[in-house]
């Protein structure tokens, strides 16, 4: 049956307040994620995280609700790292992992908890440690998924006892964990008495486990066509889940050249639905379809949403098997959608100008869902009979009193006459009688977007007084394939395009001070302030975060040899592609003051980049600074550097822009 979810409750732009929106809110919003069922659908676990500056950590802390809304119990201590909570099919105990005491050294292990009270029990002690876990259907045993443990030499070692890194890997470091070696991730079957069981083995990682309906197989991941640090073409395969075999033979399920991921098996067993990328060349700017292979990994592989262009994400079949709900990158929105098995028809199942982060479906028909908005940061929702009830407020009363911003879509002409989108937040207090001060907020990616979503920059911006952009320009998720694509290989042409559009726009219709007008971003929003400050001089101000500047120079120092090879071809063969998109070229134009950020260990977008960008700047005598947050990756955790990073937008764009 088709239902819409509720309303959020929108800020009332006429409601008095004495207070905006400012660092210390942003500081304390709790954040909220992994909505899980109870197997009765009476009760939904989540997860609830939140920054103490006092102890300068973040904790996340799993908590439970009636599906009646009538009750909420912490499950987990406040100060502990607790997440992934699972029901166990019978519903009597609450799975999660998690470390418990003050030993930041103990590796991460799967706990269990009785719903109906006492202290969590240890249930795996795995050396090593547990990267994710999954029920059998039966509740008598686990898939878990473990990678393979160091050597003993280099356990505990210490910076004195260190040994030299010895790498043979095609792709031979990644962001959050260093250097790569050989060690893998496989799959366990472990029945909480016996040593875990490894059903998988090779120079390949496995995961993502889905358990067949029976319990007779688990499907999974991998990548195993050729050298899989070479290639994007993960596959579904399945094994079956006997801890008594003496062999654990595969069954290859999908034989697409691209990816395929997040295996869900149908109610029935037949079948499993996954995502899919058809098209590997057009790299991550080619559309994820929802796809059904038949399980026994013979037959043909039916894409489900043909005709619907646009990005499909978690997956779920309802409980009749008849079909299949998934999330999507919409024109801003993210909304919940169900599919039709045989016809493929679509039903959206939430209200325009809201996001659903995540959802769980009950065996009885239940929906569990994550909704945020432009009012609203993302709060605990479910569907249980005829209606829809909030579970969860987690930030009333800190925004009780708030006037938040005013938010509206534009869209302008942009790169060859397209439509562009954005998100446009007004200060409460906004006079349409005079220009503002504007800030552009430029997204991650290049492919995504900037949502329907509750926005902590666009919040904070408005309060400042200024009008806070948020576009989708070329290259976003959630406008079609084509949309996305006209950024490759042209990274800072229509992208660049349509911000000079939005920017025209802002400017003709008086709503913006075209000496005023701030840009910046992180990560390809940096990317794309790079591209914006070295092609032209009309903006006053910059951040470049976690950015890159000078492409040639990042080969095999990033992350992405391959997403850059398939792009952009070989650095040292394809020399005129690589040059005609690096904005480093065209740095000694660059006349914006411009602050430059980022972490001091981000291996996605090495800080390498963002020093060669400063350098040059303070050389040509633009007005700069280098700021490099200490042990940080490419997001930046510590909750004192948060604070630190959002006061220094700040501080740069009122030094420039008042």
């Amino acid at each position: 049956m088709a239902f819409s979810l509720n309303s959020p409750a929108f800020a009332d732009d006429e409601k008095a307040s004495d207070s905006t929106f400012t660092v210390d809110h942003l500081m304390s919003l709790k954040t909220v994620s992994d909505v899980k069922i109870s197997p009765d659908g009476l009760w939904v676990a989540y997860v609830v995280r939140r920054m103490d500056e006092e102890k300068d950590k973040s904790f996340s802390q799993i908590w439970m609700s009636s599906t009646d809304g009538k009750t909420r119990l912490p499950m987990t201590a406040s100060y502990s790292s607790a997440s992934s909570p699972r029901w166990s099919p019978n519903g009597t105990d609450l799975a999660f992992l998690g470390v418990r005491g003050d030993d930041e050294d103990a590796e991460t292990q799967v706990w269990l908890l009785d719903r109906r009270g006492g202290e969590a029990r240890q249930y795996t002690t795995v050396k090593q440690g547990v990267d994710s876990f999954t029920y059998s259907p039966s509740g008598d045993q686990m898939v878990l998924v473990i990678q393979d443990a160091k050597p003993e030499a280099e356990d505990g070692e210490d910076e004195k006892d260190a040994e030299p890194w010895v790498i043979d890997r095609l792709q031979f470091k990644q962001d959050y964990v260093g250097y790569l070696d050989r060690r893998r991730t496989h799959l366990y079957l472990f029945d909480g008495e016996a040593d875990p069981v490894q059903i998988t083995s090779g120079d390949y990682d496995n995961e993502d486990p889905a358990w067949s309906p029976d319990g007779q197989k688990i499907a999974f991941v991998s990548k195993r066509q050729g050298d899989p640090d070479s290639n994007s073409n993960s596959d579904i395969w399945t094994v079956a889940a006997d801890a008594d075999a003496k062999t654990f033979p595969l069954t290859q399920i999908t034989q697409n050249k691209g990816p395929d991921f997040g295996p869900a098996w149908s109610p029935d067993g037949q079948s499993i639905a996954h995502i899919t990328s058809t098209e590997p060349e057009k790299l991550w700017y080619d559309v994820e379809h929802l796809a059904i292979a038949p399980a026994s990994g013979s037959g043909d592989v039916e894409i489900l949403t043909k005709d619907y262009d646009r990005f499909v994400y978690s997956l779920a079949y309802a409980p009749s098997g008849e079909s299949i709900y998934a999330l999507a990158a919409d024109e801003g929105d993210s909304p919940l959608i169900e599919f039709d098995v045989e016809t493929g028809t679509r039903t959206r199942h939430s209200q325009p100008d809201t996001v659903i982060r995540g959802f769980d479906l009950g065996k009885n028909g239940e929906i569990a869902y994550l909704l945020s908005s432009h009012h609203q940061p993302t709060d605990v929702y479910v569907r249980a009979g005829q209606g829809d009830i909030r579970l969860t407020e987690l930030n009333k009363d800190l925004l009780d009193g708030v006037n938040l911003a005013r938010v509206e879509r534009l869209k302008v002409s942009g790169w060859q006459g397209r439509d562009v989108e954005s998100f446009v937040y007004y200060p409460s207090d906004y006079d349409a009688g005079k220009p503002y001060p504007v800030i552009f907020n430029f997204h991650g990616g290049p492919v995504g977007q900037h949502s329907s979503s509750f926005d902590s920059w666009g919040q904070l911006y408005a309060a400042k007084g200024y009008i806070a952009v948020l576009p989708n320009p070329h290259g976003s998720s959630g406008y079609g394939e084509d949309f996305s694509y006209a950024l490759n290989q042209q990274w800072g042409v229509p992208d660049f395009a349509d911000i000079e559009a939005i920017t025209d726009h802002l400017i003709d219709n008086k709503i913006a001070d075209e000496n005023r007008i701030g840009i910046g971003g992180w990560s390809y929003g940096g990317i794309l302030t790079n591209y914006m400050i070295t092609q032209t001089t009309r903006y006053t101000a910059a951040v470049s975060g976690a950015s890159e500047v000078n492409h040639r120079a990042n080969y095999g120092h990033d992350i992405y040899q391959l997403a850059w090879e398939t792009e952009l071809g070989l650095p040292w063969e394809n020399i005129d592609a690589w040059e005609r998109i690096n904005p480093f070229n065209n740095v000694g134009k660059v006349t914006t003051p411009t602050l430059v950020i980022g972490g001091h260990l981000d291996w996605n977008v090495p800080i390498q980049n963002s020093e060669q960008l400063y350098q040059a700047l303070k050389r040509i005598g633009t007005p700069t600074q280098l700021v490099v947050y200490p042990n940080e990756h490419h997001g930046i955790r510590r909750p004192s550097f948060v604070r630190d990073r959002y006061n220094r937008y700040l501080d740069w764009y009122e030094q420039y822009l008042e």
